[in-house]
């Protein structure tokens, strides 16, 4: 099968998003919690957590009319995507690993929801 309209990819990046973050919800409940300390399995699931919650976001910006006809709705859909990256993969590894150096990418993250945030408004006001 071939993936023939690019109109749908951030469909289908929504769903793979939102299918990761259901995965690693139950990996972490289920397997990690017998692995890991108290403090870095919140860390995980608080990766998991904003992973799930942004990949809504990005179901509902994808599959509305709005997504081909508003820039700025394009843009805070990548960076909410951005954020899921930076912020849910730098807690993912963190909680993993241990590696203290990832936290500093963390905050790029929020950043980015931030931003998708503000973005999302901005085009709410400019579509008023």
């Amino acid at each position: 099968m071939e993936f023939k309209s690019s109109k749908n990819f951030p469909l289908l990046l929504a769903s793979i998003s939102g299918f990761k973050a259901v995965a690693l919800g139950a990996f972490g409940a289920h397997i990690l919690k017998s692995v890991l300390s108290q403090d870095s399995l919140s860390i995980f699931e608080t990766g998991s957590r904003y992973q799930l919650i942004h990949s809504v976001v990005l179901l509902v910006l994808s599959i509305g009319p709005w997504f081909q006809k508003s820039a700025l709705i394009r843009l805070s859909y990548w960076f909410f995507f951005s954020g899921i990256f930076l912020f849910s993969g730098s807690l993912y590894i963190l909680a993993i690993s241990g590696v203290k150096i990832l936290g500093a990418v963390t905050p790029l993250g929020g950043l980015c929801f931030l931003s998708g945030w503000a973005l999302l408004g901005c085009a709410a006001w400019k579509n008023r």
